[in-house]
């Protein structure tokens, strides 16, 4: 029929098909397909890519709760950020100038170290951020693997580079292994541990309820290590780990955030070789459309 609107299979392949692609938007979407900082599986740079082609299934009409379509709103995919292949302090310096500007950035991993030059961009202009962290493993060892940026150290230079706030910081969904003297340096610096098996007892809305009252009023980033869900949600990740968080609970607890002031956000290791059927990279890119929706909630009840 002349005028119709493409069937989602054949929608452009940026996220939700959008057609915009300017940095002057009031939020950007980039792809960051680094990932050579992983310590186990790798595959994170086709994340971005996989979590597009995702979002194509979330453009049929409004968010169902928050009752906005953020395919309509100010957002521009403005495609992937350059990295220099290889070089994992090189890509760093490079993502974090790209970053440099923008109004605010949701960004698809790639592995979990494109944090880092993220907030180094964002906490020149906001001062040390609260964070909200949703994972499996806290990314908060010294090195990784004797890497120093790798992509289990992200947290250990955010705090010591002062760009998050770390008694502001609250992790949700840990369970891996870790030496006790890493438990212990995050605890001492006053990062709220939230394990898996205590988010499956207390639930979501208890959750939720923890984070607003530990960002408070702060600038707040959000990061979501897709392997914060369980395998059997998400198995197309470098370093599953069982045990992890239903799909529906991660999206009743991001839910429940409104009102938080957020300044950006990022989905990270996604790696579309181990996955089944698209599941985890639909978990992803489902991620960023709650957070776009939850952006984009008109005020009040």
């Amino acid at each position: 029929m002349s005028g119709a609107t493409p069937a989602t299979f054949a929608l452009p392949a940026r996220f939700l098909g959008l057609a915009r692609n300017d940095r002057d938007a009031a939020v950007c979407i980039a792809g960051i397909p680094l990932d050579i900082g992983t310590t186990n599986r790798a595959g994170a740079r086709d994340g971005p890519a996989a979590i597009r082609r995702a979002s194509r299934m979330l453009v049929d009409g409004a968010h169902p709760v928050h009752r906005v379509e953020p395919a309509g709103m100010d957002v521009a995919d403005i495609g992937d950020f350059a990295i220099a292949l290889g070089d994992i302090e090189r890509s760093l310096a490079l993502i974090e100038a790209q970053a440099e500007g923008l109004a605010h950035l949701v960004a698809l991993g790639g592995e979990h170290g494109i944090t880092l030059p993220l907030l180094r961009a964002l906490a020149r202009r906001t001062g040390p951020l609260a964070l909200v962290h949703f994972d499996a493993h806290v990314d908060t060892w010294p090195d990784s693997f004797g890497q120093r940026y790798g992509h289990g150290s992200v947290f250990f230079h955010a705090i010591e580079e002062g760009l998050i706030d770390p008694h502001r910081t609250v992790q949700i969904g840990i369970r891996s292994p870790m030496g006790n003297d890493v438990h212990d340096w995050t605890l001492a610096r006053g990062v709220r541990i939230v394990p898996a098996e205590a988010a499956h007892e207390r639930g979501p809305t208890a959750v939720a309820e923890e984070i607003r009252a530990i960002v408070g009023d702060a600038p707040a980033y959000l990061s979501v290590d897709v392997d914060v869900l369980d395998p059997a949600f998400a198995p197309g990740t470098g370093t599953p780990e069982v045990g992890g968080l239903a799909s529906w609970q991660l999206l009743a607890m991001l839910r429940r955030l409104g009102g938080v002031r957020f300044a950006g956000m990022d989905v990270v290791e996604v790696a579309p070789a181990y996955d089944v059927a698209e599941i985890t990279a639909l978990a992803a890119a489902t991620v960023a459309w709650e957070y776009l929706a939850m952006m984009g909630r008109p005020a009040g009840p």
